[in-house]
């Protein structure tokens, strides 16, 4: 322990603790902008400068360890006079028009500049007004950048991909794509985690609220919307509702009033994934048992892009199902037009996402069928929280709706598709059915439940070892391949979502500057489970109905046709 002095508060703390941890424990808080905690600590803003007594120069709170004896002052003139000067001068670079800007009302640079009272750009403005690409599904502006590399350090720390690097030097240094290439000729996955830890509005996915809403206004198409299980979690967080008032019946209503003519629940494909993911694992046991090398599941679109792009040699273990979103689309257009009785291209598909790549698996050309895409339109929750904004519709006031039937009824197996582990538990708890024709306990497979990085167990199923594993975060996932291909390791069945805790964690979920809420949104889709009558996939009446009067039976002709894909189908960059 070493004794410091904060304000003239006296307090000891650990040895090694940085300034600005150590001023929080006597109630200072010390602004940052580029800080993120053991991701960015690299006090490149200067907006969290102390002062030290003794000491000259103003020293980062972020990056400083204190010291016994240390007296330091968060408020002096010389601070709040350094701290101003440096958003002033971030300013004079920075695109603040803001009545325009996806993140305004939630960027940490426009609090900072209200918290600090700066009215006026004293240094005036200098940005580049470079082009920006507004179809990729990953915008990034470079005037509203501010250089606090945090993009960097995320995509490199959490992710591995290493797409964002410093380019120039000096007055012209800047963030751009590694190799100076096109973003949309780079390997980045879509994850959205520069995004989501982007303090401005530099990085923000593509906007397609507009787009949906002029098909809404289409009086000759049906508008069929589906929800992802991590957006019912997440939703209500936008307008500042407490978790059980923001429900997914709640959601449902205000959907139905922005014009949807149907809304659905992704869940019902997520219990359709199951019955042909588990069945396929099971038809590919002995050929993995036999090679070594373990059947990927297919569910997450940054990690198909991801694999496709690092290790194409492994897609070809890759499940062939195709995601819940994508046999949604693709039931909606076909099983559902018929019980219409509307013709496929009278239907307009949105789904709900908490994804940024999304937007990519749904513009692909495996995804469509008789040249028609399975889903039209992918919006993220924050554009789903926009879409009920632009619509006028007072939140408070909403009651709860249910699903439409019948591609609404869902599983609790299915909505913990949205959390890390979430698809291997439900698809094992349905493989041993499968397997044994009797149902094991409901949370047999609790293992692979939790926020480590990287999960492994061991289950018997009739006699017969299954290894599984789970990873989150591209950067485990890298290490699980790395270990996987090297011989050290070896699994029958793994698990990987691209973003850290999974779904709930996705880089199109509400933004908090500095709070993971990855794990609390996950626990919340657990306890729907938990709480859900029907806990196993293929004891969903919907689910059965589908096969029993569509698909016959799972992998059967039919089902391989719409329900899975070719992941070899089409191309990452070189």
């Amino acid at each position: 322990m070493v004794n410091v002095k904060i304000n003239e508060k006296d307090i000891a703390v650990k040895e090694g603790t940085l300034i600005l941890d150590a001023a929080k424990l006597v109630g200072v808080n010390i602004p940052t902008l580029c800080y993120l905690k053991d991701i960015n600590e690299i006090g490149a803003c200067r907006v969290c400068v102390v002062e030290i007594k003794g000491q000259e120069r103003l020293a980062t709170a972020c990056n400083t360890v204190v010291s016994e004896g240390m007296e330091i002052i968060t408020n002096s003139a010389k601070v709040r006079t350094a701290r101003k000067t440096n958003v002033e001068l971030i300013l004079s670079q920075h695109d603040g028009e803001c009545t325009t800007c996806v993140r305004s009302g939630n960027c940490s640079l426009q609090t900072l500049a209200n918290d600090l009272d700066i009215n006026e750009r004293p240094f005036g403005k200098n940005i580049s007004g470079k082009a920006i690409d507004k179809n990729f599904p990953l915008v990034r502006d470079e005037d509203k950048c501010i250089k606090c590399m945090r993009c960097i350090n995320v995509c490199d720390k959490i992710q591995k991909l290493g797409v964002w690097d410093l380019v120039n030097t000096g007055s012209r240094t800047n963030i751009g794509v590694h190799g100076g290439v096109a973003l949309k000729n780079s390997n980045c996955s879509l994850c959205g985690q520069c995004i989501t830890h982007c303090p401005t509005g530099a990085l923000k996915a593509r906007d397609d609220v507009q787009k949906v809403l002029d098909n809404l206004g289409d009086e000759e198409k049906m508008k069929i919307i589906q929800i992802a299980p991590a957006v019912r979690v997440a939703w209500g967080e936008e307008f500042g509702l407490d978790p059980e008032f923001a429900t997914e019946k709640r959601l449902v209503a205000a959907l139905k009033k922005c014009g949807f003519n149907y809304v659905f629940d992704t869940d019902f494909a997520a219990d359709l994934t199951i019955m042909e993911e588990g069945h396929e694992f099971i038809e590919r046991l002995p050929e993995i048992k036999k090679s070594g090398m373990p059947m990927f599941t297919s569910c997450c679109p940054g990690w198909i892009r991801y694999i496709k792009g690092n290790y194409p040699e492994l897609v070809k273990n890759l499940s062939t199902a195709k995601s819940p979103q994508q046999m949604f689309g693709a039931v909606s257009k076909t099983y559902y037009a018929d019980l219409l009785g509307v013709s496929a291209d009278k239907i307009y598909g949105v789904s709900a996402m908490p994804c940024v790549a999304k937007k990519h698996e749904a513009a692909l050309e495996t995804m469509k069928n008789n040249g028609i895409s399975d889903v039209d339109a992918v919006l993220t929750t924050r554009e789903i929280t926009r879409l009920i904004r632009s619509e006028g519709i007072d939140v408070i006031s909403l009651k709860e709706e249910e699903f439409d039937s019948p591609l609404g009824l869902s599983t609790g197996a299915a909505v913990i598709f949205g959390t890390t582990g979430g698809v291997m538990e439900a698809a094992l708890r349905s493989a041993y059915y499968f397997v044994t024709k009797t149902l094991p306990p409901v949370d047999a497979f609790y293992e692979v439940r939790g926020m480590k990085g990287w999960k492994e167990a061991k289950f018997d199923i009739a006699g017969t070892e299954v290894k599984v594993a789970v990873s989150h975060g591209l950067k485990n996932t890298d290490d699980l391949i790395k270990a996987i291909k090297k011989g050290t390791v070896q699994y029958d069945f793994v698990e990987v979502m691209a973003c850290p805790g999974g779904c709930a964690g996705g880089g199109g979920q509400p933004i908090h500057d500095g709070f993971e809420l990855a794990e609390d949104r996950g626990e919340s889709l657990r306890k729907l489970d938990k709480n859900n009558p029907i806990r196993f996939s293929h004891e969903n009446p919907a689910i059965q109905k589908i096969y029993e009067d569509y698909f016959e039976k799972p992998l059967s002709h039919k089902s391989h046709e719409l329900l899975h894909t070719d992941h070899e189908g089409w191309n990452m960059p070189k």
